[in-house]
């Protein structure tokens, strides 16, 4: 799985940091979470290509999470899209999906559709399940999980060992398939152990530290947590529905995260601030890591 930040700001954008927009590739997909003004043209600095990508999370309806939808729903369409695109979102995407539809002289002559979605399971395959979580800010929003399902761990030497080639079959054989090596049927169960934790990513979007964000963490590999603001203007977090780095810390400390990163950084007091907010965060959970725009992150 590979993660990758194409905007870390928060409301306004500022040199060096867009509007929010998280790429994530995994299991042959590209999916987008939130899309902020400018999301496209972030994409051209990184190997994101966004005639790949097949889905799009939207958490919220504010302006630095969406506007750049548009944009990029059009630039598809005048790329030659075919493939179908699908975009999910708390109660009220449909209004956007009309505004979106009568904004200015563009069609849309590639498949697209909107899902409005309620908390619990978003899409469920062989590979991966994504949940949605209702979370604390001053408007409807949802954070969002991927969490691979967990597969036997392969024995490679045990394969080698029986005479199986490096190759497709060593695919066939974790997934469940016999294979015939020189005669012989191999049988998954021959190379396979015990299965492994599979990885989990959580994403909260914007929200006040909750005990449904901590429980909807529960146990990731990664958790991105929105950081807007510094202890010292902690009632300020409150009031706007945000989180503080110190917040996103406890969440992930209790949570049992293995790695933070933070994210949707103020652009209030320039980079200096975001050192500052790193600090605070690793006070808290020492495991952090301060995102930046074209961060990448392999899991």
């Amino acid at each position: 799985m590979e993660i990758i930040f194409l905007g870390t700001s928060s409301a306004v954008h500022s040199k060096e940091r867009n509007q929010v927009a998280i790429a994530v590739k995994a299991f042959g997909e590209v999916m987008l979470f939130d899309c902020g003004e400018g999301t496209q043209k972030q994409m051209l600095h990184t190997k994101v290509s966004p005639m790949k990508i097949s889905k799009i999370f939207i958490t919220h309806f504010h302006g630095d999470h969406i506007l750049g939808l548009p944009g990029l729903l059009q630039s598809l369409g005048l790329l030659g899209r075919e493939k179908k695109l699908t975009i999910y979102g708390p109660k009220g995407l449909n209004k956007v999906k009309e505004a979106i539809f009568n904004f200015g002289y563009c069609k849309f002559e590639y498949p697209l559709e909107f899902i409005e979605i309620e908390p619990g399971i978003v899409e469920e395959t062989e590979e991966y399940i994504i949940k949605c979580q209702s979370v604390k800010h001053n408007v409807p929003c949802l954070a969002y999980s991927i969490e691979e399902k967990k597969k036997p761990r392969f024995l490679r030497e045990k394969a080698i060992e029986l005479g199986v080639p490096v190759g497709p079959a060593f695919g066939r054989l974790h997934n469940g398939e016999e294979v015939e090596v020189d005669g012989k049927i191999i049988k998954p169960e021959q190379v396979l152990g015990e299965p492994r934790r599979g990885i989990k990513l959580t994403y909260s979007g914007d929200t006040v530290p909750c005990e449904e964000m901590i429980e909807f963490a529960k146990d990731s590999t990664l958790l991105i947590h929105e950081s807007t603001f510094t202890l010292d203007e902690a009632q300020n977090a409150v009031d706007h529905g945000h989180s503080t780095a110190s917040d996103a810390g406890y969440v992930a400390k209790q949570s049992n995260s293995e790695k933070l990163i933070i994210t949707h950084i103020s652009t209030r007091y320039g980079e200096g601030y975001s050192k500052i907010l790193l600090k605070e965060a690793k006070d808290v959970f020492k495991n952090t890591e301060l995102a930046y725009d074209f961060l990448e992150i392999e899991l």
